[in-house]
């Protein structure tokens, strides 16, 4: 059977809190500029015009149909579901510029293997490259490597004025992830 990354198995391992991203809230964010899917450098401590906060979700890496991931990914707790996360940002962008936020995701992925998943995927905001580890260095993000190469947790960062406001993580189920970005936006409205 072919490999979709759309689908999540029922059986996933949970992951558990470890404490890796307890440093986080209320942190400054490096005056950064990482590569974007949409040909810009996108800095990661402005909050985009027309928004209040910035939604960056980070995750390991997303698959493509047909393609086996590394071995073993499914037991790695946290690793699956990165294609899911992402569409479900995309299914709730709507909403969630309406609660203010502008969103848009983070890996260590080259921007170009980003972008075809930005196209399949009908993704209507940018994916951010950290291909150099700036920002994972910069932040002390909780990573993990597989094959040799550094890959992110799955966690999302609420950036307000340059600030992280608020930190998920782990995050799980990550294909429902979304809409709790979207409640606890709803529930800390900006004044």
């Amino acid at each position: 059977m072919s490999h979709n990354p759309l689908l999540l198995p029922a059986d996933l391992p949970v992951p558990q809190d470890d404490g890796a991203a307890d440093h986080l809230p209320g942190l400054r964010m490096p005056a950064l500029a990482l590569s974007a899917t949409d040909g810009t450098e996108m800095r990661v401590d402005v909050v985009p015009p027309g928004a209040t906060r910035l939604v960056l979700y980070a995750y390991p890496r997303t698959g493509r149909p047909g393609v086996e991931p590394p071995p073993g990914w499914d037991l790695i707790p946290g690793a699956r579901g990165c294609t899911p996360q992402s569409c479900a940002f995309r299914d709730h962008a709507a909403e969630l510029g309406s609660a203010g936020a502008a969103v848009a995701g983070l890996s260590t992925q080259d921007t170009g293997y980003q972008r075809e998943a930005v196209q399949r995927l009908h993704l209507p905001f940018p994916l951010l490259s950290d291909v150099h580890l700036a920002l994972t260095r910069a932040l002390r993000l909780p990573t993990f490597e597989v094959a040799g190469v550094t890959l992110l947790r799955r966690l999302t960062l609420v950036v307000r004025d340059g600030v992280v406001e608020h930190v998920f993580y782990p995050v799980f189920p990550p294909d429902r992830h979304a809409r709790v970005v979207l409640d606890w936006l709803a529930g800390h409205p900006v004044r």
